[in-house]
């Protein structure tokens, strides 16, 4: 008899639906991997547009409270503070993809980019800082050994509000940028702005058992117009021997805006020489 209830439990336990799939599951952030170059100042910068205008030289900074862009900067993007000096970005852009939404910012002349473009010391023009309130919205991955920084955003994360910001406490340090232009100009130093921008290729690459392979050739990029293909295995960039993704990466580090690079792949069996000329990608 228990054998009889056992099988009949069974055989409804076999007619109840499946159980609904879990719907608790946190769906998966966005990342964005952001190209980024050291200065000679070992500042981290990445080229930004902002209303659609730029690239823009920018430095990530962690210890800014805030975007702050140059009065020149705000002037080219027609970028207006309100009455209570902030300016609301229509479009703020980092160069890799990542758009930042209702993006804010200060117009200032820093002290610390007026001496540093003043007397040339980062060996490129500096157009502002990227601080904590863009910053805050994203967990960021650092590695200096790769050519790219990771941004990852937290949708559900809400940056606690900034002390406000303002007031006559700064004008003290603030006035002495013209005054470090002037002493620059007297003593005769002029900026020598040699780092130029990674210049953009346009492609992604895989690694197979040892070798470099185009992945993606974005569209209307320098790769494409020069006839790279998916699938074309990357032998050499130049003279440089491409065996993984950190030679490919070494040898476009030395390649800026405008330069030619020729790529020598493998296709079809055949070897083929490209010639890339490299763009500015923002």
């Amino acid at each position: 008899m228990k054998w009889r209830i056992a099988l009949a439990l069974a055989a409804c336990l076999g007619l109840l639906p499946p159980l609904a799939a879990r719907t608790d599951e946190k769906p998966k952030a966005a990342k964005v991997e952001v190209p980024y170059r050291l200065t000679d100042t070992k500042h981290l910068m990445v080229r930004t547009k902002i209303n659609g205008k730029g690239p823009f030289n920018l430095i990530v900074d962690t210890g800014a409270p805030a975007v702050f862009i140059t009065k020149n900067v705000a002037k080219k993007a027609k970028a207006e503070a309100d009455e209570k000096d902030w300016v609301n970005f229509d479009t703020f852009e980092l160069e890799g993809g990542l758009k930042v939404e209702k993006a804010r910012g200060r117009i200032e002349d820093l002290v610390q980019l007026d001496g540093m473009n003043g007397m040339g010391l980062a060996g490129v023009e500096l157009h502002g800082v990227i601080g904590y309130n863009v910053l805050a919205k994203y967990r960021i991955e650092y590695d200096l050994t790769s050519d790219k920084l990771v941004f990852e955003s937290l949708p559900k994360f809400d940056p606690p509000p900034l002390m406000p910001l303002g007031g006559k406490g700064g004008e003290g340090i603030q006035s002495m940028g013209p005054m470090v232009k002037m002493l620059t100009a007297l003593l005769g130093i002029k900026p020598n702005f040699e780092t130029a921008p990674r210049g953009f290729t346009g492609i992604e690459y895989e690694e197979k058992n040892g070798k470099v392979f185009i992945k993606t050739v974005l569209a209307g990029s320098p790769a494409e117009k020069a006839g790279l293909k998916v699938g074309d295995h990357i032998a050499s960039v130049k003279t440089d021997a491409i065996d993984s993704g950190k030679d490919l990466n070494r040898a476009l580090a030395k390649a800026g805006v405008g330069t030619r690079w020729r790529f020598y792949v493998t296709r079809g069996g055949k070897e083929e020489e490209v010639v890339v000329e490299l763009g500015k990608g923002l």
